[in-house]
């Protein structure tokens, strides 16, 4: 094999800076999964910051990004017999939206009872796409992501947010609100899911727990449905 061939085989090489640990790689592998916050980053759906030394910067945990990446260029997980930090890992794969590895991890253990003053507040945001069977690659025929909660200040915060993002409310018969965002392409869906989640998160909210479902509606569409749930903790207000 000519060098050449080898070079466009490993893909242009990359430097990160994440929470202060640098790595290298290549475009192709932090590429690898197209849907995930990386694959939106590197494909220039997302503003990038670099730092001192022009390398990207992600401002995450930088040890355990060597696990990220070696799923990245691999598609295994393969942690060492003592690790200890899965929970930690889970978090890291959320917030880069690696499905295969979140899958990998699997959902999280249920929380201790919280203290009688503080219960939960709780988000859930939910992306649908139908795909075409016969596309190749598979092609997203229609997409659209919904935001559920009670909390009606962070739908304001959300509407204030997201102004050139098409979207209606819709009332539940619980007193729940939703936006419902969309249609639009799959690129759109990727940014806005990925604005979304930042955002949610940045509120305080942290990822209970995530899920894909897939069905067949017809001979030659797919169904397939993810679907997040954040929770944060808040005090109860006393009388």
């Amino acid at each position: 094999m000519e060098n050449g061939d080898l070079g466009h085989m490993m893909g242009e090489p990359v430097s990160l800076n994440v929470g202060g640990c640098v790595y290298s790689t290549s475009r192709s592998t932090l590429l690898r999964y197209p849907d995930s916050m990386l694959g939106a980053i590197f494909r220039g759906d997302l503003p990038t910051v670099r730092d001192a030394h022009g390398n990207y910067f992600i401002d995450r945990d930088g040890q355990l990004f060597r696990y990220i990446l070696n799923f990245l260029r691999t598609s295994e997980l393969t942690l060492p017999c003592d690790f200890k930090e899965t929970k930690l890992l889970r978090k890291e794969a959320d917030f880069y939206q690696i499905e295969p590895l979140i899958q990998c991890l699997g959902d999280s253990k249920p929380l201790l009872p919280y203290p009688t003053d503080t219960y939960e507040e709780v988000v859930e945001l939910s992306s649908t796409r139908k795909l075409s069977k016969y596309s190749n690659p598979v092609a997203v025929i229609i997409t659209q992501l919904t935001i559920t909660t009670k909390i009606h200040a962070v739908l304001e915060s959300i509407s204030s947010g997201f102004p050139k993002w098409n979207k209606h409310m819709m009332d539940t018969r619980d007193y729940q609100v939703s936006f419902t965002f969309g249609p639009c392409d799959h690129q759109q869906e990727v940014s806005l899911r990925v604005h979304l989640l930042d955002f949610i998160s940045k509120a305080g909210f942290t990822i209970r727990n995530t899920r894909v479902h897939h069905m067949s509606e017809r001979a030659n569409e797919n169904t397939v449905e993810h679907h997040w749930t954040f929770c944060r903790r808040t005090h109860k207000v006393r009388d």
